[in-house]
C-alpha cells in the first residue's frame, strides 16, 4: 500500500463519519433531533445497539484458532497501561468535573471497527484484529463505565465531604453499576458464546445484526446533534491534550514496544489501529448515559476523528519504510 492509498484509505473511512456528525448538527436546527429526541436515541444505543454490536463482533470470532497468547497479553497490557497513564494526566486538569471523559476519550480507539477495515485493506482479511479486541475492548469498555461511574461529577463532588464509611459505600455501588451496565453484559454475552462455540440461528443472527448496525449511524449523528460550539470553546485545551494523546503520544510509547516484542505485519498493524485510531463514538454514548455532559467527549471525538488520517498514516509510512508491515 503506498503512502497516498494509506491516506486515501484512511480519509474514506474517518471522513463519512466526520459528515454524519455535521449532519446531525443540522438535523437539530431542523427541528429533527431536537434534545429529546437526541437523548432518546442516546439511551436507545446504550442499552440496545451498542450491546448488540459489542455481542455481535465477539459471539462470531475464533479466537481458538489464531490464538497467540502473548500478542494478547501485549494487547491488554498496553491498554491497562495507556488507562493508567491518562489517568495520570487526568489530575493534572484544573476541573475534576470532566476527569472521567478525558479519560476514557484519551484512550479508547474504534479498535473494532476500524482495525477490521484497515487489516482488510493491507493484506485482505481481518489478520489479528480479532486477537487484539479480545486484548483490548473487554478492558476497554469495563474500565470506561468503572472510569466514568467512579468520576462522574456528583460522585467527585460528594467524595470531597463523605466519611470513609460512605465513600465505602459509594465503592460498592460503583462496582454493582458496572456489573449490571448493558455495555459489560453485551461483552460477557459475547465471549461466553465464542467459547461455547453454539451457532447463531439464523434468523437470530440477522435480527442481531440489524440492530448491531444501527449503533454507529444514530450514535454518530446523536453526537453531532448535541455539539455545542459556545461550550466547546471553553475546553479546547483540554480535548487537543486529549486527542494528542490518542492519535500519537500512545503510540509513540507502545509501537515501539510492540516492534520490540517481535510483533510486525499484521500484529503491528492492529496494534496501530489500537493505538493511534480515533477516539470511538460510542465514547460519547456512554458518557451521556452515566451523567456526563459529554461536550470534552464530542469534541475529541470529532478532532481524533478529523485528524487520525494523519495519524493512521504517519504510523503506517514509518513502519512501511522500516520493512516492518
Amino acid at each position: 500500500m503506498s503512502i497516498l492509498s494509506s491516506f486515501k484509505y484512511c480519509l474514506d473511512a474517518t471522513i463519512p463519519i466526520f459528515i454524519l456528525m455535521i449532519l446531525g448538527y443540522f438535523l437539530r436546527y431542523a427541528g429533527i433531533f431536537t434534545e429529546k429526541v437526541s437523548a432518546g436515541v442516546n439511551s436507545y444505543v446504550f442499552r440496545a445497539a451498542l450491546p448488540a454490536l459489542l455481542f455481535y463482533d465477539l459471539a462470531k470470532k475464533d479466537f481458538a484458532e489464531m490464538w497467540d497468547g502473548k500478542y494478547v497479553l501485549f494487547c491488554f497490557f498496553a491498554t491497562l497501561a495507556s488507562i493508567l497513564l491518562v489517568m495520570a494526566v487526568s489530575h493534572l486538569l484544573k476541573r475534576r468535573d470532566i476527569r472521567g471523559e478525558f479519560i476514557q476519550v484519551g484512550y479508547r480507539s474504534s479498535a473494532a471497527i476500524l482495525g477490521a477495515l484497515l487489516a482488510e485493506n493491507l493484506y485482505g482479511d481481518t489478520g489479528m484484529v480479532p486477537l487484539m479486541i479480545l486484548g483490548s475492548v473487554p478492558l476497554y469498555n469495563v474500565a470506561a463505565v468503572a472510569v466514568l461511574e467512579y468520576y462522574k461529577p456528583e460522585n467527585v463532588e460528594e467524595r470531597s465531604r463523605d466519611t470513609a464509611d460512605q465513600k465505602r459505600a459509594m465503592m460498592r455501588r460503583t462496582i454493582i453499576n458496572v456489573l449490571k451496565n448493558p455495555i459489560i453484559l453485551g461483552i460477557a454475552a459475547g465471549l461466553g458464546w465464542s467459547l461455547i462455540k453454539l451457532p447463531i440461528p439464523v434468523i437470530a443472527d440477522r435480527s442481531i445484526e440489524y440492530l448491531a448496525r444501527t449503533a454507529s449511524p444514530l450514535g454518530i449523528m446523536a453526537l453531532g446533534a448535541s455539539f455545542d460550539f459556545k461550550e466547546s470553546i471553553g475546553l479546547v485545551k483540554e480535548a487537543s491534550l486529549a486527542a494528542f494523546m490518542k492519535l500519537f503520544g500512545l503510540g509513540m510509547i507502545f509501537l515501539p514496544i510492540c516492534v520490540a516484542l517481535g510483533f510486525t505485519g499484521p500484529k503491528l498493524a492492529a496494534a496501530i489501529v489500537m493505538c493511534g485510531s480515533p477516539s470511538t463514538v460510542s465514547c460519547y454514548i456512554m458518557a451521556r448515559e452515566m451523567g456526563h455532559k459529554g461536550v470534552l467527549t464530542s469534541n475529541t471525538v470529532m478532532l481524533t476523528t478529523l485528524f487520525s488520517s494523519v495519524s493512521i498514516t504517519m504510523w503506517l509510512f514509518i513502519f512501511k519504510t522500516q520493512g516492518l508491515l
